[in-house]
């Protein structure tokens, strides 16, 4: 199986590449022992060990002492504990942040959201859609509506390279304070499907979030549908000392969401 004038081991970690690439080995799936591959490619354990630890550099492997070699999820952590913005999670997850804009314009608020943002039934929104990309890549596809005095303020700045946040706190001294998140399945219209360059019906992680600023004013409501091939969330949490049954929730330590950047 192996080939002269190349080295055995660049060999074998060729090889495993490129079933990992194709999905052959799936993530976290654990790799066939030392002893298989060196069966299987009739080396000696320090090459098949030397062809591993070429892999685990290239961060596309883990090894843990005892137990194998696994596949690594190829996915970058960023903290989420506090209230970020997109380019903010972009850039703690080591990605190039863009947006496209497809929509900014007043629009008679739906019932629901209207009561979300604290202003009348009927009354004019800012809607904003953006397209979120992460080294030009889909990611999410964001709808936000903001009231009207708020939409008018970021109306004139380049939405696709700015963020909201930015711009308020930046431009006009208006602080965002905190947000609420809501996590919901959704499956992607054709609309979605579309813009995600996902299969009508795929599944995707919808984020519902309400941002505010001083006195608990509605800054925006957001509906961001990310893609599920694109993102998890991790959550880390302590147990209290003697905790019992309906005790105080138990605290959060990090909400992580976890960007892959491999896929096409």
């Amino acid at each position: 199986m192996l080939k002269e004038g190349i080295p055995r081991h660049q060999q074998i970690s060729n090889h495993i590449r490129e079933q990992i690439e194709a999905g052959d080995y799936k993530v976290d799936e654990k790799l066939p022992s030392e002893n298989e591959f060196t069966e299987k490619f009739d080396v000696s354990r320090v090459t098949v060990r030397r062809a591993l630890q070429t892999l685990e550099n290239e961060q596309l492997i883990y090894r843990c002492q005892g137990l194998g070699s696994f596949v690594k999820d190829n996915r970058t952590h960023q903290t989420f504990g506090g209230l970020t913005d997109f380019m903010e999670d972009m850039e703690q997850a080591g990605m190039e942040a863009s947006s496209k804009v497809l929509q900014l314009k007043p629009v008679t608020a739906p019932d629901p959201v209207a009561a979300i943002l604290k202003i009348k039934e009927g009354s004019k929104a800012v809607r904003l859609d953006r397209l979120r990309l992460g080294d030009g890549k889909p990611i999410a596809f964001d709808t936000t509506w903001l009231p009207v005095f708020y939409g008018q303020l970021i109306e004139n700045f380049d939405l696709e390279e700015e963020t909201i946040y930015g711009i308020l706190e930046r431009e006009y001294d208006i602080p965002v304070e905190k947000g609420c998140y809501r996590i919901e399945a959704e499956n992607a219209d054709s609309y979605l499907a579309k813009q995600l360059r996902m299969h009508k019906g795929a599944a995707l992680l919808l984020l519902n979030r309400l941002s505010y600023t001083i006195g608990e004013k509605p800054i925006y409501y957001q509906q961001r549908y990310y893609r599920t091939d694109r993102i998890v969330y991790e959550i880390s949490v302590e147990r209290k000392p003697g905790a019992s049954p309906g005790s105080d929730p138990i605290p959060l330590r990090d909400f992580l969401p976890v960007f892959n950047n491999e896929t096409k």
